[in-house]
């Protein structure tokens, strides 16, 4: 029986069944790519998918996308100063056209396979597509991007086999609920992280009033005010790839997963901090937060805002609860367990692709961000 993969431009051109198969809670369902297709990012993402049939018959299906990609978000610092002398002779190396397999804006790769299939001839298939792909439209490097363990143990030998090599990755963050009581979590944190937890929050709630709300499709004037604090945010950032404008604002709120937690002042009623979270059932997942920095430091907004999603998922009946990459120092101190992720990757120029095979080994968790120095070099 022969193996064909096909490229199709839109989430609705992918066949609905592989869709039901993997992209359903607690991960980003085709809904997920859907808003990403309509939010405007043509600047910085083509999208597209792979879609896998065996005889005709659909049995694979891989998100992709196209994005130039800054070389200082996946080197180590120390390396950079090589990459700018690298530079002189391959201009290119600085701001590299990558074909991803994943999602920019997810924190683990989704694939679905059908049931009794070959998953490793798939995920070769995919890969040979990928480098086809990538030569039609000038991409040097291919990446499949931020595989969870499960995922990262089907992939990793066909993915070798295929010339890639990987590298670690930013690994994601999430805490788990033991049970639906607030006191269970609280005890769950080292007694250090918890006595200073309480008393941030404490201090927080003396200095500032704040109301909370959950809001879903919130109005014009609203998502004006969540895309004011989001780019306030987004400018504070150290870790940038994703810059996203009111387009996806607008997307996101017609999607039956998403919420808005809002925290306002209840003085001025002005809008000081918000979490776009999704539900997903078991799962939520704060995707993206903003917070007002002209607000006094002592309202301690992060950890209100922290403190808000814990009760929305509690009350939601989750168990666990999501939040992405980077912010480490201050994520572990409020209970998140960090979950490893992997990247592979190959480039088209041998010489390249040996160098960064090279760097890939000597990647880790401490070299990609300072705040994760304290745990293991490599997970």
């Amino acid at each position: 029986m022969s193996l064909e993969v096909r490229q199709v431009h839109s989430a609705a051109e992918a066949p609905s069944p592989l869709w039901d198969l993997a992209f359903g809670p607690p991960v980003e369902g085709r809904w997920w790519y859907e808003t990403l297709e309509a939010s405007g990012l043509e600047d910085q993402f083509k999208f597209s998918y792979l879609v896998a049939e065996k005889d005709g018959v659909p049995v694979g299906l891989a998100p992709i996308f196209l994005a130039d990609v800054p070389i200082e978000l996946v080197v180590p610092a120390e390396l950079m100063p090589l990459f700018r002398i690298a530079a002189r002779v391959l201009p290119g190396i600085m701001a590299q056209r990558t074909l991803f397999v994943g999602s920019p804006c997810s924190d683990e790769a989704t694939l679905a396979f059908a049931p009794d299939t070959d998953t490793a001839e798939i995920i070769a298939a995919f890969a040979k597509a990928q480098a086809e792909l990538a030569r039609v439209q000038g991409a040097w490097m291919l990446v499949w991007k931020d595989l969870a363990e499960g995922l990262r143990t089907l992939c990793q030998t066909p993915l070798r086999q295929a010339g890639f090599f990987p590298a670690v990755s930013y690994p994601g963050t999430e805490i788990s609920f033991i049970s639906a009581d607030k006191e269970d979590y609280f005890r769950s944190l080292k007694p250090s992280h918890r006595q200073q937890l309480r008393k941030k929050l404490r201090r927080s709630f003396e200095r500032a009033a704040l109301e909370v709300s959950v809001v879903r499709a919130p109005d014009e004037r609203v998502l004006g005010e969540i895309f004011g604090l989001f780019q306030q945010t987004f400018d504070q950032a150290e870790t940038r790839f994703e810059r996203l404008d009111i387009a996806f604002f607008r997307q996101i709120a017609e999607r039956a997963p998403a919420d808005f937690i809002l925290l306002r002042h209840a003085e001025d009623q002005k809008l000081v901090a918000f979490m776009l979270v999704f539900d997903l059932g078991a799962t939520v997942i704060n995707k993206f937060i903003g917070i007002d920095y002209s607000r006094p430091r002592d309202w301690m907004l992060y950890f209100r805002l922290n403190d808000a999603a814990v009760d929305y998922a509690l009350a939601k009946g989750a168990k666990r609860l999501q939040s992405g990459q980077t912010g480490y120092r201050v994520k572990t101190e409020l209970g998140h367990q960090l979950v490893p992720l992997t990247n592979f990757g190959r480039h088209r120029m041998p010489l390249v692709h040996l160098i960064y095979a090279l760097v890939g080994k000597t990647i880790s968790w401490a070299s990609l961000d300072p705040e994760l120095a304290r745990f293991a070099a490599k997970p």
